[in-house]
């Protein structure tokens, strides 16, 4: 039987030459995505085999969307698509559950079998994150300042230019949380204005450059 693939991507045109590689395959694509929040309630939804995210994502980017998906999904295997590989994401995402990491300008070449690993209960990595991988996982203990999951949300809000109400409407919380959680960011990161949350939001790979 074979394995039943959701794709989540921004970038209509790889989305479906990712979808046209895999249906020749026999991998069965069964949901398309255009933001991380779409692609858990796709996942949710259909509950396929693997899930397979884009990390710079509107809305909610792939690292955020794996981490909900391994809450509320857990059967689904995520593989997560990386422009370039950064070891501060690297360690968190495994926590969180993710089984590949494939690397864009390869994914034609490993994204099948990198499904076909995750499929037999195996962790597929490319060659170009592998030694991210290791070192990521060497620096981890002595890893700080960590913002927690629903911080990282707000940080990539905040770093798309949305407001806090809006912010506020996104996540279901009220704007006075949306603020506090700003300030209490900002406090944790040494931060001070907008501007420095972007730039810490574009080095975290939580959006794109």
């Amino acid at each position: 039987m074979s394995p039943r693939v959701v794709l989540a991507d921004d970038h209509v045109v790889l989305r479906q030459g990712l979808k046209a590689l895999l249906e020749r395959q026999g991998i069965e694509v069964v949901g398309e995505a255009s933001d991380g929040s779409a692609g858990v309630e796709l996942v949710c939804e259909l509950q396929p085999d693997v899930a397979v995210l884009d990390i710079a994502m509107p809305f909610l980017n792939g690292l955020e969307a794996a981490h909900q998906i391994a809450q509320t999904c857990p059967e689904t295997r995520v593989i997560l698509l990386t422009a370039v590989a950064h070891d501060r994401y690297v360690v968190q995402a495994l926590r969180d559950g993710v089984r590949g990491f494939v690397v864009k300008t390869q994914a034609a070449e490993d994204l099948v079998q990198a499904i076909d690993a995750v499929c037999q209960g195996g962790i597929y990595v490319s060659p170009g994150v592998s030694h991210v991988v290791i070192d990521a996982c060497r620096a981890a203990a002595g890893a700080t300042n960590q913002l927690t999951s629903r911080e990282r949300q707000v940080v990539q809000l905040v770093a798309e230019g949305k407001s806090t109400k809006e912010i506020a409407a996104l996540l279901h919380i009220t704007p006075k949380t949306a603020e506090f959680h700003r300030m209490r960011i900002m406090k944790k990161l040494g931060i001070h204005e907008v501007a420095g949350l972007v730039r810490y939001a574009v080095r975290e790979g939580l959006i794109a450059p």
